[in-house]
């Protein structure tokens, strides 16, 4: 059985992110992460638009706000440092009609609190910037950026092997066993005992936590997020990121964006749609397990009705291309349905509370040799290599 100083379960970019940290502060420590799938960084660390946010949606105070501009900055460098290619192509919110200058008016107070820079726009400002969109204002961001964050898994995998750390893939976590010196894990490629355990586990983090006796009242609900891509020869319609005035209601992920990724393609999306598997290889594929999670779950039939026409509107837009398209051309008019084709798609992880809330801030938990990393949605691709170094810490506070 192998003995390790540090366990990590999960090897998307907060894993990975969490050992790299570690190894830096303490090349000593034997660290190694444990990642269900053949290859890191294979779900939600790549299956994203590619945005580093700059911290203006967060609430002021919240650990999103924090290690969102911190990650952000630690991103940059990183991706620099290591060739990881980045974009700082900004980003225009955009208040399509008067009815959303009020929420337009919070964001920029929120930026203000958060210490990201934005400019204030009206209708020409917002034309300078993105000649193709409609709008009455806007906000610029221009500390906005864009880059590969699989690349970022891979080139932190090497990272991490190269300073003595192992990252094995293929290897599932099929129970935990915390004891008073150490905690065993036991996986489909052989047991593993830690001084010290992680969890980092993204679609599978309120499971992984049972495992170790965690009392977990929310659960993951799981959300499908699909893209549409713009032809290329159309791809200068879309000069950086494009994004809506939050519509709010605790609904933080829905709304159009338009972003230009790092290769100069634009993709359109994500929707938000109520997945049927954690884990599918196809859009609608469905996990019986998985169903009867949410099916049993009265926090997502509460967040349901509470939501109930928002859910609906996602589900046609999700299989009516037009109904999206016009969607899409509230901002940019000129983009019609012929000029996109469906793209990438992917599953997020998102913890619902019992009463339906969607719980809407990064949460970190656990005792003794345990640490569990139980909701990490958006911005965490950003914020991986800050919430590593707050892992880091607190793992090496333990002593």
């Amino acid at each position: 059985m192998a003995a390790v100083d540090v366990a990590i379960v999960g090897g998307g970019l907060v894993g990975l992110a969490t050992a790299h940290r570690l190894l830096e502060r303490r090349p000593d420590l034997h660290v190694v992460v444990l990642e269900a799938e053949d290859a890191v960084g294979t779900q939600q660390s790549s299956r994203n638009s590619g945005v580093l946010h700059a911290g203006l949606y967060y609430a002021p105070g919240s650990a999103k706000a924090r290690w969102c501009t911190e990650g952000k900055r630690q991103m940059e460098a990183f991706c620099d440092e290591h060739g990881v290619p980045v974009e700082r192509n900004g980003k225009v919110v955009v208040a399509v009609d008067r009815s959303e200058l009020d929420g337009l008016h919070r964001l920029a107070q929120r930026a203000a609190e958060n210490g990201v820079e934005v400019e204030p726009l009206d209708a020409a400002g917002l034309r300078e910037y993105e000649p193709h969109v409609t709008g009455v204002a806007g906000l610029w961001s221009p500390s906005t950026a864009v880059t590969d964050f699989g690349a970022v898994a891979r080139t932190l995998e090497r990272l991490v092997t190269g300073a003595g750390g192992e990252v094995r893939t293929g290897t599932r976590v099929t129970g935990i066993d915390e004891r008073n010196d150490v905690v065993r894990v036991t996986t489909t490629a052989g047991d593993v005992e830690a001084r010290t355990l992680v969890t980092c586990a993204g679609l599978q983090a309120d499971r992984i936590a049972a495992m170790t006796g965690e009392p977990i009242e929310e659960r993951i609900v799981p959300f499908r997020g699909s893209w549409l891509v713009l032809r290329p020869e159309l791809s200068d319609l879309v000069r950086s990121n494009i994004y809506p005035v939050p519509v709010g209601g605790g609904l933080p992920f829905l709304g159009v964006h338009l972003t230009r990724r790092i290769d100069g393609a634009v993709w359109i999306g994500p929707n938000a749609v109520l997945a049927g598997s954690r884990a599918g290889r196809r859009p609608f594929d469905v996990d019986l397990d998985d169903a009867r999670d949410i099916a049993t779950f009265p926090g997502i039939w509460k967040l349901a009705r509470r939501h109930l026409t928002v859910g609906v509107g996602e589900i046609w837009r999700d299989r009516n291309l037009s109904a999206m398209i016009r969607e899409v051309q509230r901002y940019v008019p000129a983009i019609t349905v012929d000029d996109v084709s469906r793209g990438p798609w992917g599953v997020r992880a998102q913890l619902v509370s019992p009463s339906g809330d969607l719980v809407d801030d990064f949460t970190l938990r656990g005792s003794g040799r345990v640490l569990h990393v139980l909701n990490a949605p958006s911005p965490a691709a950003t914020a991986s290599l800050a919430i590593g170094a707050e892992l880091r810490d607190r793992v090496l506070g333990r002593g």
